[in-house]
Formats: C-alpha cells, structure tokens, sequence
C-alpha cells in the first residue's frame, strides 16, 4: 500500500519465467513438502526479507518492506482488512462526517494505549500529522496529507502556524479532521502508516535507530540487531494492544538475507514460513509456498519535465511514439499500456501502444528540433539488471537512430537507484510504483505538481485542473475524470508504462492462517496465526 508506498525490483522476472501463467497457483503438494520441518514453537513466526537499512520512522518511509513491518509496530485510526484491504476501524471507536463531507470527527477508543501503558491521545496524532507536514522534513508523504485543509500550504512553508491546518484535539479521545475537498478515499487514505501517531516522547527525534521505540500496534520492537552478521529484529506482542486478545503470536522474527540462496536456505530448513523479498526459486527444496498473485502496482519508466527541453509536452510524445512498444514489452508476463492496473468501474483508456515515426519527427520539427538537430544529450538512467538492460538499450536506439537525438546511459547500482532519481541530470528513469490504498488517487497524486513523489517534476496546468475537478466529484463521474487526467499524462508522455508488478511470496499456507494474497501485498501481522493441525482419521497425533 503502500507506499507506498513501495519499489519492487526485476528479480521477480526470474520467478515468472520459472512459474508462467500462474496466479494464485494450488498446486498439489509434492511428497517433500509432507515432511518438511514444522515450526518448533507455535506462536513465533520468522519472517525473511531483503537486507537493507530500515528506516523505523515512519514519517521518513517509503519502501515496501518497512510498510509491511509497520502492520506490527504502528496503527492508525483505521487498518487494512487482510483479504480486502478495505479499511477496518482501528484506534477510531467511531466518526462522524459532515453534509458536506468535509468535516470528520472521530472518537478514539478509551483502551487505545501505547506499549508503555500511556494512552493514545488525540494530541498524538495531531502533533504527529503536523510533524510530518514540517517543510524541512520533506517527508515522502506528505502530499497525501493535501486533502486536508491548509496541508499543503503549510509543508510548502506558506503559511508557518501550525494552528491553520484543520486538525484539532480539542479532548483526548476526540480528533476532528477538516478536508479541503471531499475525499471518498480518506478512510481508505487513514490505513496508510504514516497517518499513525507518535509518542511524545519521540515526537522531536530525528534518528530513531538508537532509541528505545514506543509503538503503539500489536507489537512492540524488544530486540534489533540490525547491520551485524545476524540481522534479524524481535517483535513480541504488545500485551496492552487494545485488541490483544484476537493476538495469536507471541512473537515475530524480522529475518534479513544477503541474496535469494539464503532467504531459501532459511526456508528449507523449516525456520522461516514467509519470505517476503528476494528468493532463489531454483534452491528451494519445497516450492508448495510459492504465492503469485495480481498486484496494484505498475513498473514505468518517466521524463522528467524539470527542465527544458524536455518539459515541453510535444517532445515527450515524440519520444513515446518512437519506441517499439511490442518488442519492449515482449515476454512481459503482464504487459502494461496504462500506468493503473484496470480495476473495477475504473473507465477503460487505450494506454500506450502506438509507434509512429513520421508523427514523431512532425512534432520534433514542430517544437523546433528538426531531426533532433539541437537536443541535449538524453541521460537514461538504469539499473544494472539484465532487463534494464534490454529496455534501456531499445529506447535508446530507436531515440538515437530513429529520431537522430544523442542518448546516454548512466548505470547506477540497484541500492543508490532511488536516491539519485532525486538527481537533476538525467531525463528518463523507472520505477515500480505499488499503490498504498486501492484507489486511482495514489497513483495519479503523484505526478501534481506539488507531490513530494513527483520524482519526475511533472507539471502540467491541464493535469492539475482535471486533479482538481475530481476532488470535488464522487461515484462514476470522479472515476471518468480520473481516467481523462490519465489519458493525459500518457498522451504528454511523461509515463511509459512497462509491465503490471505482480507479487512474488514463498509463505506456507498449510500452517499459517490470516495471510492471504491481495491487491496490495500487504499482510497484517495482526491476524497472521499458526493453524491447529488435526491428526488424520485413525491416526494418533504425536508433537513434541
């Protein structure tokens, strides 16, 4: 959901090619997997993801492993539904909206309590929201907070006090919420970590590595280990959770793999039941755990429009029609033409598909590069992974041969990628982009001018107009003008969509209840649980 919030890379690709044409796949399981090890101790859980550095304040986020770890440690008013991802009421007891629908009051749950015992206040969250709105910040999410009135004036340093955003706490279980516009997505909005509150104590401090963390969700962090040999962060249950008692584990362990052999090493030997990152698919012993299934997230890649010539619209689309759409996404396991995954009631757009050379070459001459004659040189910049590769090397010689623009590759290794998007010396990059609530807004608020997302600097007057008419809009017809903003920015060529993501997990569902594939690869710790094994039949159940 996240995160959004959130990346995942081209090793899935291996994954696919190994399993093709398998969504939600139910195979019958192998006579190794009967006999696999099972858990030793019923209520720990290990989990395996991809080392990296975890960023553990929420507001500073953006990956898709961190928001994965946040269902155990943080909780807003509202929390992801495991199977659905609709939002479930979480620290909101109940809420009230305006007429108008502008105004939300919610009424906190009185056993809403951090894991030290003190008790979640409406000031917590405001203070919290407010933290995060902090122009010197620029926290990467601050842009979903636009909808609220006097957000985004206030993180863009307008408007300096505080007291002008529309979040109040007038008592301590009352939290009320004035929006800028309508929002029919704000409960779905709410399930997003970085709406969660903060411990005043930690409220004002800038690295939460070292500090003790005092959440406030099902768990709480009671060992971390991170950057030594054994990486791995314990999570024991919060026991003073508000909803404790629907709590099956005592305890998670964050395990974190070098490369895909270890992750499958940690399988096979029965330690883990759930890798969620790189695996090596061709090392496990029992693959009954592989989970493929569709996902709300699209692999792109963008033209920045920060600087000329390439915020000129015209250009863009000369280098969107000039591409061999069919050979790039030739062997695509899901092959994209739109930047959104098509979903239910969202209006059908025709996407990306066109190559058309003359017509490229008119609107260059149009913009005043005949021939491409007068171009910078065009910096794509790529992983150095072999399907970046490929696609890179495509769009550079059809923008290079075809159109006569001087091209240049710039390969930045995978673990600085996302850092030197944020560079000013290239045009072109890529993404995976994995929606954090199942609406068409988190993907398209994005590329608003002011978006802390807008990695790609994408500013248009026209886009922004139809953003802002869909604000004011519900049902169909806000989806309809959803769907026009789309059209445009694919027409502007400012997206080139690739493939759609699907998500890649090795978990083992024969022992583990509560996780359940979904649209957001999103798992909520909360309701994971291991099953009660029954004996067969006439058989005597032994377990020591």
């Amino acid at each position: 959901m996240q995160m959004r919030k959130g990346f995942i890379f081209w090793g899935l690709l291996a994954a696919l090619q190994v399993f093709p044409g398998v969504l939600f796949a139910e195979e019958e399981e192998p006579d190794y997997a009967k006999t696999r090890p099972r858990a030793a101790v019923r209520d720990e859980l290990t989990t395996v993801f991809s080392r990296s550095d975890i960023e553990f304040d929420f507001r500073k986020s953006y990956i898709a492993s961190e928001a994965q770890i946040f269902t155990a440690l943080y909780e807003g008013l509202f929390s992801y539904h495991p199977f659905t991802m609709e939002p479930l009421p979480a620290l909101a007891r109940n809420w009230e909206i305006s007429d108008d629908k502008m105004l939300w009051t919610f009424t906190l749950r009185d056993n809403a309590k951090f894991q030290n015992g003190d008790p979640v206040r409406a000031e917590d969250f405001r203070a919290a929201w407010i933290s995060l709105l902090d122009p010197a910040k620029d926290a990467p999410y601050s842009s979903l907070f636009d909808v609220i009135e006097g957000a985004r004036d206030y993180r863009l340093g307008i408007i300096k006090d505080p007291a002008s955003v529309g979040i109040e706490a007038p008592n301590e279980k009352t939290l009320i919420v004035r929006l800028s516009s309508p929002a029919p997505f704000f409960r779905s909005m709410l399930c997003h970590h970085s709406f969660s509150p903060i411990h005043p104590s930690m409220l004002n401090e800038e690295d939460w590595s070292e500090i003790p963390i005092i959440s406030n969700g099902p768990f709480y962090m009671a060992e971390r280990s991170t950057g030594s040999p054994d990486d791995r962060i314990v999570l024991n249950k919060n026991e003073r959770y508000w909803d404790a008692g629907s709590i099956s584990l005592k305890k998670i362990i964050l395990a974190f793999a070098d490369d895909g052999d270890e992750a499958s090493a940690l399988w096979n030997s029965g330690e883990a039941r759930w890798i969620s990152g790189d695996v090596n698919i061709d090392a496990l012993t029992d693959r009954s755990g592989i989970t493929l299934n569709e996902m709300f997230a699209t692999h792109y890649y963008f033209i920045r429009s920060a600087e000329k010539p390439w915020d000129d619209h015209r250009i863009r689309r000369a280098l969107s029609l000039a591409l061999p759409w069919e050979e790039i996404r030739e062997g695509m396991y899901l092959p994209a033409k739109t930047l959104i995954l098509p979903i239910q009631n969202y209006p059908k757009i025709d996407g990306v598909y066109l190559t058309d050379i003359a017509e490229a070459e008119r609107l260059l001459v149009e913009a005043g590069y005949p021939g491409g004659r007068g171009l910078p040189d065009l910096v794509i910049l790529l992983t150095p992974s072999r399907e970046s590769a490929r696609v890179g090397s495509l769009m550079a010689n059809a923008w290079k041969n075809k159109l006569g623009i001087p091209v240049k590759i710039d390969i930045v290794p995978d673990g600085q990628y996302f850092q030197s998007l944020k560079r000013n010396d290239y045009a072109v990059g890529s993404s995976t982009w994995i929606g954090d609530f199942a609406d068409p807004y988190t993907f398209l608020q994005m590329w608003r001018r002011d978006s802390n997302l807008n990695t790609a600097r994408h500013s248009d007057d026209d886009y922004e107009n139809l953003m802002d008419k869909s604000m004011g809009e519900e049902g169909g017809r806000r989806l309809e003008t959803l769907a026009e903003a789309e059209t445009l920015l694919l027409n502007r060529g400012s997206v080139l969509p690739i493939s759609y993501s699907p998500a890649l997990n090795i978990v083992d569902t024969d022992e583990l209840g509560g996780w359940y594939p979904n649209a957001l690869d999103i798992h909520p710790f909360k309701y994971i649980n291991f099953k009660i094994l029954k004996p067969l039949p006439g058989v005597a159940w032994f377990n020591p």
